[in-house]
């Protein structure tokens, strides 16, 4: 990047103006990762100071059946293969058995694609999880999960969506999103539901009520220019309906999975999620997910512009599958002591951002 542009960029973030996609690209294409990383950490301690982000969760995938063959993907199984399984309500109960005595606040609940895990059966798991937990949010289903519903019985997005929140759903997450450019989409998860499908269910969740977070899956056979066209999208939407909460960078991992390739570095994670927080000024929060980023990782991260590391993560498996090394194994005192020593407060939050506690 040249001067001039560095001094273009920096005078625009310092009078709050929005950037360009081809800013964008203009950071991505510069070296000095401690000059954006600066820059990014201005924009968060105006918005929240010295205060860091977590929650106490528990995560709960019902099954790893899956139609779909994402590239990337080293958790799904195809149904009767060795490790394959669908857990049935019961079982589900029993693996959310103790959650509030633990203090856990949310249920992340996310699986496989398959038609023995339809819109009936995760109904009823709503419920049963509802009825046996009154004080839990339930953050359930990616919208490429939403998609596969509304496809398995002739629904809408609105009327799926109004029969879930009837049975229970707090929230979405913001899974399946990976990359929008449809060149990367045809390469890696041909399959799923694609950019503008993604978009439109978040909107009608948003329409409905539903916070909503949102992700990008990097590090594998993207651009700059396509990670750009990506946050511009969500960016747009986020402009309409005011309803994320929150953007989370996903570092891609290439274990158990036909994409195979290089991991991110730690100069890509902390570069990305920088220019998350200077390109997505209309988002509250950047989340620095701590099981792909590492621990370690994650604290540097809290100086380039992160405000939230998460939650304690218990019995996460997805990212275990693809090779992530750290999955659920930090305590709630452990996440507070990680935040406290890279310099910040940690403040205990509910899925929508309710501060519950203050370390």
């Amino acid at each position: 990047m040249d001067s001039a542009t560095l001094t273009a960029i920096t005078a625009k973030v310092e009078a709050g103006e929005r950037l360009s996609e081809a800013d964008g690209v203009a950071l991505f294409r510069s070296p000095d990762l401690n000059w954006i990383g600066a820059l990014a950490n201005r924009v968060r301690r105006a918005r929240h100071g010295r205060v860091c982000y977590f929650n106490v969760n528990r995560h709960l995938n019902p099954t790893n059946v899956c139609v779909y063959r994402c590239h990337f993907c080293g958790f799904r199984r195809d149904a009767g293969a060795d490790g394959a399984y669908l857990m049935s309500i019961d079982d589900c109960l029993a693996a959310t058995d103790g959650a509030e005595e633990a203090g856990i606040t949310e249920l992340h609940i996310v699986g496989g694609i398959t038609p023995k895990a339809d819109l009936d059966y995760y109904e009823a798991l709503l419920r049963a999880l509802r009825a046996a937990h009154p004080t839990l949010h339930l953050k359930a289903f990616t919208a490429v999960e939403i998609a596969f519903f509304c496809r398995h019985h002739h629904l809408d997005h609105r009327a799926c969506l109004e029969r879930l929140i009837d049975a229970g759903l707090g929230s979405m997450p913001g899974g399946g999103a990976e990359i929008f450019a449809e060149r990367v989409r045809r390469s890696v998860c041909k399959e799923k539901a694609g950019a503008d499908e993604w978009l439109a269910i978040h909107r009608t969740a948003h329409e409905l009520g539903l916070k909503t977070n949102a992700t990008m899956l990097y590090g594998h056979i993207e651009t700059p220019e396509e990670r750009i066209d990506h946050m511009a999208r969500l960016r747009a939407l986020q402009d309409e309906t005011g309803g994320f909460q929150v953007f989370i960078p996903l570092a891609y991992h290439n274990e158990n999975n036909p994409l195979a390739g290089e991991m991110t570095t730690g100069y890509d994670d902390l570069k990305t999620l920088a220019i998350a927080r200077l390109f997505l000024d209309n988002f509250d929060h950047i989340k620095s997910f701590w099981i792909m980023h590492t621990p370690a990782v994650a604290q540097v991260a809290l100086h380039y512009g992160v405000d939230d590391l998460d939650g304690t993560v218990t019995e996460e498996r997805v990212t275990a599958a693809a090779g992530g090394r750290t999955a659920g194994r930090e305590s709630k005192q452990q996440l507070i002591d990680l935040i406290r020593t890279a310099g910040f407060t940690p403040v205990q939050r509910s899925t929508v951002y309710e501060e519950l506690a203050r370390f």
